[in-house]
């Protein structure tokens, strides 16, 4: 339990951070208990966690701001074994170097800061910069499933089976990576509004549930062909191969449809060579004349 001094910094701290929120941070405490803050850092532009999603949590002591708290990061990074403390000079690993000063925004923007760097630590990983743009692509869908953990789809009740294939890089534990109990249902208990945002995101962008991959689009080959197809092989416009089919010029659509009409407006050997057939008898016809004066 909080002590009285612990419980009234953080609830300042909180007004704080509603108030003005860090740039790519956001931050509540739990309801049921003001020691365990949540948040979630979203990637900056121009590092390989752009637009990545990596919620965390901080687990404050109950003499805070006195000792600091422990730092952990649920969400696969690349950058941080999941759900494991993290070694940072402002985390419960290093209490005498804690500045009481520090707040709740300081201890994320260090944490941020951090990420975004190269430095090893207790609880660091090192991967490479595509991984950690694979992992970030993934991040909505890890925290809202739990890497596929079983958890039911809001609004379709669709339920997710309990295993997350290609969880990927960094996830630590077993079974994908998720190992830490069904994380997609305490993601949504801590940020509602998120979650319901992030489950919109994933059908627009079609990632499969279970695997967290996207779908790829039906093939253009298995389209089925139209008429107007038919009249733009022939040359001609689409209502003019509407009355040629209606008249029986065309047996079918498609490419075969297409070689009907122009095998039919070739008209044989006679209409591809009338021109050069009417010369001659021109030129014929001419001296038969000469030869009855």
């Amino acid at each position: 339990m909080a002590t009285r001094a612990a419980n009234k910094r953080l609830v300042r701290e909180y007004k704080a951070i509603v108030e003005n929120p860090p740039p790519y941070i956001q931050a509540h405490p739990s309801e049921s208990n003001i020691l365990e803050w949540h948040y979630i850092i979203t990637g900056p532009e121009k590092t390989p966690y752009e637009n990545g999603q990596y919620w965390g949590t901080l687990v404050f002591p109950a003499d805070y701001p006195f000792k600091p708290p422990a730092i952990r990061m649920m969400t696969p990074s690349g950058r941080f074994q999941t759900s494991s403390r993290l070694c940072l000079s402002i985390s419960d690993f290093h209490p005498k170097s804690f500045n009481p000063a520090w707040e709740v925004s300081t201890i994320l923007m260090g944490l941020l800061s951090f990420m975004t760097g190269e430095e090893m630590t207790t609880g660091s990983i090192s991967a490479t910069e595509q991984e950690r743009r694979i992992l970030a692509a993934r991040s909505r869908w890890w925290n809202s499933t739990g890497g596929g953990s079983g958890v039911p789809d809001p609004v379709s009740g669709i339920m997710v089976p309990n295993h997350a294939p290609g969880a990927g890089i960094g996830t630590g534990g077993s079974r994908g990576g998720v190992g830490n109990g069904d994380l997609g249902r305490k993601f949504r208990e801590e940020w509602k509004d998120v979650d319901a945002e992030n489950w919109k995101w994933l059908k627009a962008k079609g990632f499969n549930l279970a695997s967290g991959l996207i779908s790829p689009p039906p093939s253009a080959s298995a389209r089925p062909p139209t008429s107007s197809g038919v009249a733009g092989v022939a040359g001609t416009d689409t209502e003019g191969a509407r009355r040629r089919q209606r008249s029986g010029s065309i047996g079918n659509t498609g490419t075969a449809g297409a070689a009907g009409v122009v095998v039919r407006r070739g008209g044989g050997w006679f209409e591809g060579h009338r021109v050069f057939v009417g010369i001659v008898f021109l030129i014929a016809w001419a001296l038969l004349a000469r030869s009855l004066e």
